[in-house]
């Protein structure tokens, strides 16, 4: 494999790149601080890495440089077959309330920023003959929840995305995967209540990559909350507007 990897430096996107590192894939790690990939790519080095590891500057909130960092990875691995998206911004629903210059913050990066990186990456996979997007959404997008009313709106609106790009463009050869965890214990929500049923970025990561070699369209992580969004899907909205979940 050949993978291009946007948030790799932190949560599931590094534990992502170690799974993959450790089976040879070569790996292009792309982020902001470009100082906090190359500690990656020398992390991954450093535990045995067997193919090739890029390091690649990338920076979510600047859209205008989503195809150059996309065709400098494709220089250094020369090409690609898989690209992995991990990374997001989250903030809770009462802070977005809050502060609306993170509200903005949130909805362009999550939304916006994600999906035209995405389809810089589409147009390049399909230029190869095809490939695996692989994206992180959320359950939190799965139904219109009390608790994550904005952050679960950017999730929605990407999952719907993948969902639209696996109809249009699967007999081209692009696969999606879209990825639904629940709540997992990273940094990113470090400090908030954890709820049945938490994830860590390791078991994440390790469902991801299963999901990619077996070209699975929707994955959850962990897989209980295939079950749980299930049952949330049937609720009427009545019940809903009552829950706290």
């Amino acid at each position: 494999m050949k993978v291009v990897l946007l948030g790799a430096t932190k949560g599931i996107g590094r534990a992502v790149a170690r799974v993959l590192a450790s089976r040879g894939a070569q790996i292009a790690l792309l982020g902001r601080d470009l100082a906090e990939v190359e500690r990656s790519a020398r992390d991954l080095e450093a535990r045995g890495a067997q193919g090739r590891v890029a390091a690649v500057p990338c920076d979510l909130s600047e859209p205008e440089g989503f195809g150059a960092a996309l065709d400098a990875a494709a220089g250094a691995l020369d090409g690609f077959d898989t690209v992995i998206v991990t990374a997001a911004a989250f903030a809770t629903q009462d802070q977005l309330e809050r502060d609306t210059a993170r509200l903005q913050t949130l909805l362009t990066t999550n939304f916006t920023n994600t999906i035209l990186f995405c389809e810089e990456a589409r147009t390049r996979l399909l230029a190869r003959g095809g490939g695996t997007l692989c994206v992180v959404s959320s359950v939190a997008g799965e139904r219109g929840r009390t608790p994550v009313v904005l952050y679960g709106a950017t999730k929605a609106g990407l999952s719907a995305y993948l969902e639209g790009l696996d109809h249009r463009f699967h007999r081209q050869g692009l696969i999606t995967v879209c990825v639904k965890p629940g709540f997992v214990t990273t940094t990113m929500t470090e400090g908030l209540p954890r709820p049945p049923f938490a994830g860590s970025p390791e078991g994440v990561a390790a469902r991801i990559v299963r999901a990619i070699d077996r070209g699975t369209p929707v994955v959850y992580a962990p897989g209980i909350w295939a079950l749980v969004m299930w049952v949330i899907r049937l609720l009427p909205r009545a019940v809903m507007r009552r829950v706290k979940f």
